[in-house]
């Protein structure tokens, strides 16, 4: 995957929520997002960074017109295609890992295309097999392949490598970065890991505790192909050095 392709639409897409709530287990109203103001750059990779039970999940989901239920407004050029990379892969058992990417796939996702971007994501000897054969690694590659091959103009994911060891969620990162390279386009991720947050974000975005809004925003100007472990660790030491109280130490 050299050739570089563009995203359909290079617009901005900005997000104004002023008041997200909705009803607990136990009856109570809990205000999830208040006050949430972020614009997101065209062919950018914006991660969300905050605490668990924040509201990250849902805010991906008011920004994918998954939930209407807010007070705000959400404005994404007319004719958006959106991409959707859940924390679970969501597989369909019953189907092949080939039939799962062609229910989700734009029309005009080739043959050729596919081929390209399952041997890009190592899953191309995956593709006539069912997911329960899958471990949970390839599953989520074969869940990033189906983002992708929507060819969205907006790619969402929600925390895509938690719960997978260290190794094996640096190599997906990497393989992310990859196809998403070639492909540029508008995503939106969110992570509670601060390393994993620094190796892929552009722009880096800093969460409060629920109800969640923006504490700040960081823009991060070293290409993600030269960022190392040691300018990680570098970037790392002073965000925790300026952010101590918002700023996780993993």
């Amino acid at each position: 995957m050299n050739d570089i392709q563009h995203a359909g639409v290079t617009s901005r897409f900005k997000i104004r929520i002023e008041e997200k709530t909705y009803v607990g287990a136990d009856g109570t109203e809990l205000t999830a997002i208040r006050d949430f103001v972020l614009d997101l750059k065209p062919e950018s990779m914006t991660v969300l960074m905050g605490p668990s039970g924040c509201g990250k999940t849902t805010l991906l989901r008011v920004v994918a017109h998954l939930d209407d239920r807010f007070i705000g407004e959400v404005e994404v050029p007319t004719n958006t295609s959106i991409g959707f990379m859940f924390q679970e892969p969501r597989l369909l058992p019953w189907r092949t890992v080939r039939e799962n990417i062609d229910l989700v796939a734009a029309p005009s996702f080739t043959e050729e295309e596919l081929d390209r971007l399952a041997h890009s994501l190592g899953i191309a000897d995956m593709l006539p097999r069912y997911p329960q054969e899958l471990s949970l690694g390839l599953a989520r590659r074969v869940a990033l392949a189906r983002a992708f091959s929507t060819k969205p103009d907006l790619l969402l994911l929600d925390e895509p490598f938690v719960s997978l060891d260290e190794k094996t969620a640096d190599r997906l990162r990497r393989l992310l970065l990859d196809v998403w390279s070639a492909r540029p386009t508008t995503a939106l991720l969110v992570t509670h890991n601060a390393r994993e947050a620094i190796q892929l974000a552009d722009q880096l975005v800093l969460l409060a505790p629920r109800p969640t809004h923006v504490i700040a925003v960081e823009t991060i100007d070293i290409p993600q192909a030269k960022r190392d472990a040691k300018t990680i660790d570098a970037i790392h030491k002073d965000l925790l050095k300026r952010y101590p109280g918002n700023f996780s130490s993993h």
